[in-house]
């Protein structure tokens, strides 16, 4: 997968060490409710289209941006779904990762699904109820998007916080 530069221009300072980075991760339904899902090409496993923000990106724009180019679909954001911190991941290369997630909900407004990079090695839009395995955060996502309230998820602190 290509990486983008200014992580490149971090890495030749760092090495492997834990880099901290923002993604954004885009649940896209079409006319008749289908989801949108790409077989990345690293792992061969079916996935919701995820990303990397750019330096200084919006993460709407970053999430709408990333299901153009890895599957050659225009979407409309239409609402936040919710916004992890997840664990450490570690690339095949030893690159280490902290990723900060923000997930939007979406709808296709045009384009046909295809393979648009070299990203994925599959594209495919599922009925909800034919869905392939997931890795288990993108499900939690899915439930998330799905769920009646439609409000935005987030891990609550550990102490309770007020407002105030």
């Amino acid at each position: 997968m290509p990486v983008p530069e200014f992580v490149l221009a971090l890495r030749s300072k760092i090495g492997h060490d834990p880099l901290p980075l923002h993604g954004a991760t885009a649940i896209v339904f079409d006319a008749q409710g289908r989801l949108l899902l790409v077989r990345r090409s690293d792992n061969s496993r079916w996935a919701l289209v995820t990303g990397c923000l750019e330096p200084g990106e919006q993460p709407a724009a970053g999430a709408a941006r990333e299901v153009r180019e890895e599957t050659g679909v225009s979407a409309t954001v239409e609402r936040l779904v919710s916004v992890e911190a997840l664990d450490l991941s570690v690339a095949a290369n030893g690159d280490q990762v902290y990723w900060l997630n923000v997930v939007f909900c979406c709808r296709a407004t045009s384009g046909a699904a295809r393979v648009n990079d070299d990203e994925s090695i599959q594209v495919a839009w599922f009925e909800l109820d034919a869905l392939p395995q997931l890795p288990e955060h993108h499900t939690r996502y899915l439930t998330h998007a799905l769920a009646e309230d439609q409000g935005s998820w987030f891990a609550r602190p550990v102490v309770p916080l007020t407002c105030q």
